[in-house]
């Protein structure tokens, strides 16, 4: 059996309280089971029942009738919809705390609630996102090698139904990708997203649509030499290495259904290129998953909700949709790594 899942509380002006109860009030009676990481007053303002754990190990057997909270307090008031760098402590160190439980072991899976960078920044962050602070954090874990896990990332994925979507370029100015691309970091970017599909999804055999980064892939190098010269050569360096992969292919026709029946994840050259269709399709059920560490980790696919935040009406979906996501990610983990054991013995 798995142990509980480390929720991360996010922006305590933002939504990441109201969304954090809204999804216990959901999962109480059904689980994924999981431990709010954060300030337990917030949480219990929301008008759920709450109860203040020690460790993580305490939570399945409270969860059904409150949720149990890891209390790591603010220490500057909180104000709905107003961002404040006194708050970047408390962020930074509740994600800090998620993630030292999962390489413990102590948690299955880490999700997070909505950050914003620039109340971070103000207090000195010096991380792009999420993604890349994961990244330093677990960076001296080894992978799990016994759940079949050996190319590390972080590579970002957005996942919603039928569509899954990784970035070769993350939080990037636009103007800088195209100077950002290499053959190296295609292949790397696609064969962690690869790897991952079939441990992670479940996926056996993966197929691979790489995406152009010019207007119509480039036109044979009329509108661009990128295909030419960087996206095409990965493209036949994955095919090398027995990868199913195609493209470059036009990124304005690579996401219609018709399209999205012929490949299990895009492989896309910056940030709004892989956000924009998956948001598009389900803003409210998708999510955002770190490929390529040691830990799982997922996320909602949406900000911090300051214009909202404090009103009652945010929608936890797509925290509830991560939740789900990072509980069944830990559980094939968990099985693979369990196959490995048998197949020694």
């Amino acid at each position: 059996m798995n142990a509980p899942l480390a929720l991360s509380l996010g922006d305590p002006a933002g939504i990441g309280p109201e969304i954090t109860a809204k999804a216990w009030r959901a999962l109480k009676d059904s689980g994924p089971v999981f431990v709010a990481i954060g300030d337990q007053d917030l949480l219990a303002a929301q008008g759920i029942a709450t109860r203040a754990v020690a460790s993580l190990a305490e939570g399945p057997a409270i969860f059904a009738q409150a949720l149990p909270v890891l209390h790591r307090p603010v220490s500057a008031p909180v104000e709905p919809g107003r961002p404040s760098p006194a708050h970047a402590p408390a962020i930074i160190g509740w994600i800090e705390t998620a993630v030292a439980l999962a390489l413990k072991g102590e948690a299955s899976a880490v999700v997070t609630a909505p950050i914003a960078k620039a109340p971070l920044y103000e207090a000195g962050f010096r991380f792009p996102g999420h993604t890349e602070f994961l990244a330093d954090l677990t960076a001296a874990q080894p992978m799990p090698v016994d759940k079949g896990l050996t190319e590390r990332g972080p590579v970002m994925m957005l996942a919603s139904g039928d569509l899954r979507t990784v970035l070769v370029t993350i939080h990037e100015p636009y103007a800088r990708a195209p100077a950002l691309l290499s053959v190296e970091r295609i292949v790397h970017t696609a064969l962690v997203a690869a790897e991952a599909l079939r441990r992670d999804f479940g996926v056996e055999r993966p197929r691979l649509a790489v995406a152009g980064l010019n207007p119509h892939a480039g036109e044979s190098g009329q509108i661009g030499r990128e295909e030419v010269e960087v996206i095409g050569p990965a493209v036949v360096a994955l095919r090398e290495r027995g990868v199913d992969a195609v493209g470059p292919r036009p990124a304005d026709t690579l996401f219609h259904p018709e399209a999205r029946r012929a490949y299990d994840v895009a492989v896309c050259m910056y940030h709004d290129q892989a956000l924009i269709p998956v948001k598009m399709l389900d803003f409210w059920g998708g999510v955002n998953v770190t490929l390529g560490l040691p830990i799982v980790r997922v996320s909602p696919d949406h900000g911090t909700g300051y214009d909202v935040a404090g009103k009652g009406v945010a929608r936890p979906d797509s925290l509830i949709a991560a939740i789900r996501t990072a509980a069944a990610i830990a559980e094939r983990r968990l099985r693979s790594g369990s196959e490995a054991v048998a197949r020694k013995e």
